[in-house]
């Protein structure tokens, strides 16, 4: 049995982002067709946006 549920599509590209069953809002999540990185911002019913670019200062 997968550990997978329905899967929304890429923002970018529409191919199924693969979703954990134990998803959690802030997850990253990649396209395994483009790539892009989005971000679980709602759990039930599941939405994503696109994960925010990594910025310079980030970390320090």
């Amino acid at each position: 049995m997968s550990n997978l549920t329905t899967a929304p599509v890429c923002l970018e590209c529409d191919t199924e982002v693969a979703l954990p069953a134990e998803a959690e809002l802030g997850d990253i999540l990649s396209c395994r067709g483009c790539g892009q990185e989005h971000e679980v911002v709602e759990v039930t019913p599941i939405r994503l946006e696109l994960a925010p670019e990594v910025e310079e200062d980030w970390g320090e």
